[in-house]
């Protein structure tokens, strides 16, 4: 695996995920896992963090892993390397005082240039993979706030429009960017999930979704901030909506 360090301290190391790596085992995928990687690299962060449980009820060791990264989003993702480090981490998330911004292109034209999705998330009633912020979700309803700021607009032929959103989630329900933006009719592109009757568009073979900035403090108190470049698939979209630049 081709896995780039993107910050590194004693207890905390920033890493570029790329698409398609899932982050831990589940139980039922093969592997590899981005796990696989922090083993090899550091091997220290072993017994690091908490357990997680498979499907059938077995324990996995998440070695180190703080928070997830869908399997196909890219961009970058904190893994804490010591006990110390994990429990920096773990408190700044519970008191979301971490902040994340995303990338995404999603369907069709957002027309306001900035604006707040504040939708509860909970199981979807059709599909049990899924989760929902629509009417008729299952389940405990969790409070769900995503911030987002429209980048660009781009009309490609009649029937595809397409927006370049930054996402930042102020909570971490699973799925939470993508649940929120089909919720109000601009899916992911690319997303088979929560958009299984949208085409393929703007050359992505994967949810066109990155993880591109996270701010934190490390052990020592000092705020940290480390952007991940963008990947090849969201240069060449960028360069078919005649998108010239992006900066955060």
């Amino acid at each position: 695996m081709k896995i780039s360090i993107l910050y590194e301290d004693a207890d905390i190391v920033a890493i570029n995920k790329p698409a398609g790596l899932m982050v831990h085992a589940d139980g039922r995928a093969k592997g590899p896992f981005l796990t696989d990687w922090v083993m090899e690299h550091f091997p220290q962060a072993l017994n690091v963090g908490e357990l997680a449980r498979a499907l059938d009820g077995t324990s996995l060791n998440r070695s180190g892993i703080v928070h997830r990264l869908d399997m196909e989003t890219s961009g970058v993702l904190l893994v804490a390397k010591t006990a110390q480090g994990f429990e920096c981490l773990k408190k700044q998330f519970q008191g979301r005082t971490i902040k994340k911004k995303y990338l995404a292109f999603v369907w069709g034209e957002m027309k306001e240039e900035f604006g707040t999705i504040n939708r509860p998330i909970g199981r979807s009633s059709s599909d049990f993979r899924k989760k929902s912020a629509q009417r008729g979700a299952r389940g405990e309803l969790r409070v769900a706030e995503t911030y987002w700021t429209k980048i660009a607009s781009a009309s490609i032929s009649m029937t595809e429009k397409f927006s370049l959103i930054e996402a930042e989630p102020k909570t971490g329900r699973t799925h939470q960017i993508r649940v929120h933006f089909a919720a109000i009719q601009h899916p992911v592109v690319g997303d088979k999930l929560y958009a299984p009757k949208r085409p393929t568009a703007l050359g992505f073979n994967r949810t066109a979704l990155h993880s591109r900035s996270i701010e934190f403090d490390n052990c020592e108190g000092k705020r940290i901030e480390i952007e991940a470049p963008l990947p090849e698939d969201f240069k060449e979209a960028m360069n078919v909506c005649g998108i010239k630049k992006y900066r955060i």
